[in-house]
């Protein structure tokens, strides 16, 4: 797959997740979509996102370049985020965590 083709792919997927949290409450969104590229995009993906970010974000939502802040980048530290172990029990920036019934497998939306 060429670079091209790379970025209008990550260009979709990110603009698909925003397009998800535009319905929630406006206070929630950018952190919604940060959360959610945080848990499921593998740090290239991120690596690629930021890339296109840096070379001007062209075709991203808006609502995504506000949730850029949000996002890890790869070179992060790996506590930075959710992962494993006290991470993965705390759950996402806003969540309850899974000793709470928080899924690891679902996007968490904070509750406003």
């Amino acid at each position: 797959m060429s670079h091209d083709q790379t970025n209008e792919k990550l260009v979709r997927m990110a603009n698909q997740i925003a397009t998800f949290f535009l319905s929630q409450s406006e206070d929630v969104r950018a952190e919604g979509v940060a959360t959610h590229i945080n848990k499921f995009w593998e740090p290239r993906m991120r690596r690629h996102l930021f890339e296109h970010l840096d070379a001007g974000g062209e075709g991203l939502l808006p609502l995504v370049i506000q949730a850029s802040t949000m996002i890890r980048r790869p070179e992060a530290r790996v506590s930075s985020g959710v992962g494993i172990g006290q991470d993965a029990a705390e759950g996402a920036p806003g969540g309850k965590g899974v000793a709470a019934g928080e899924s690891l497998s679902e996007p968490s939306i904070p509750e406003a």
